[in-house]
């Protein structure tokens, strides 16, 4: 019976590590700049109010919201500090086939240390409701419904004309209902000038539709193309069977992209 009780006790694992209470003077908030938008990634941004550096071994988002990815290495001390960002990547949106969640509580959970005790389990609560975290879900999952019902992407044949380029948008089927495109926006680069407004209605027995676009560049200074974070993220407005209108953010393939780029800086006179 002893060897029995010895065995098992030496193949059983160590218990997981109790978390601990973030230490005083540390808390934590979430941002999103402009360059974060096109790579899924918002901002730890950590506050310390203490003369003490804080460790930062390793990052993470906790929240049903949300798809939990591993914790993402960070090694950084941080100072004494108003705001200190630290960038992680964000999972995708945990949507609903019919209508739009509600943003559910968060918690970051950190791997860190003060002084020289080594790095430990910490979780930071999230202020709930988190504003930046409901306001990616609502977007993610807006897109997510329409692209339930129908692809919307850019075709491949896109021609200059003047001092515009002009092609098509391509809606495919997927799903059921009647898909109307409202309208679709510019960005920082681009200027949408659609033929018409509602752009046009897959009908519910329709499996395809093209819609003519024209692009004119929307800025023509240099600063404007060395800040191209968001160049190519293009809202197109939807709705299925006249219900909310959602917002889809259509993005060309690069090859597009890289022809949108030198199209604008020849057109500009910068190429």
């Amino acid at each position: 019976m002893m060897a029995v009780l010895l065995t098992g006790c030496g193949s059983s694992e160590p218990p997981a590590q109790p978390s601990a209470k973030p230490p005083g003077g540390v808390s934590v908030s979430l941002a999103q700049w402009r360059s974060d938008e096109p790579v899924h990634a918002i901002e730890v941004a950590v506050r310390n109010t203490t003369d003490t550096p804080v460790y930062f071994a390793d990052v993470q988002l906790v929240t049903p919201s949300f798809k939990t990815l591993p914790a993402q290495r960070i090694d950084s001390a941080i100072n004494k500090t108003e705001r200190t960002d630290l960038r992680i990547t964000l999972g995708p949106a945990n949507c609903l086939p019919k209508g739009l969640p509600e943003v559910q509580p968060a918690t970051v959970v950190a791997h860190l240390s003060t002084g020289s005790e080594p790095p430990h389990k910490v979780v930071f609560d999230v202020p709930h409701p988190d504003p930046l975290l409901a306001r990616l879900l609502r977007d993610e999952c807006s897109e997510f419904l329409i692209k339930e019902a129908a692809d919307i992407e850019f075709g491949p044949e896109w021609e200059e004309s003047g001092k515009a380029m002009r092609g098509n948008l391509v809606i495919t089927r997927r799903g059921e209902g009647a898909v109307t495109l409202n309208d679709m926006g510019g960005t920082t680069h681009f200027i949408v000038t659609p033929r018409h407004r509602p752009l046009g209605v897959l009908a519910a027995g329709q499996q395809r539709l093209e819609v003519p676009i024209t692009l004119t560049p929307g800025r023509c200074d240099p600063h404007a193309f060395a800040e191209a974070k968001k160049a190519f993220l293009f809202p197109v407005r939807a709705s299925i069977d006249g219900g909310q209108e959602r917002v889809v953010i259509v993005v060309p393939p690069k090859p597009l992209q890289d022809r949108l780029i030198t199209y604008a800086l020849k057109t500009c006179g910068l190429g």
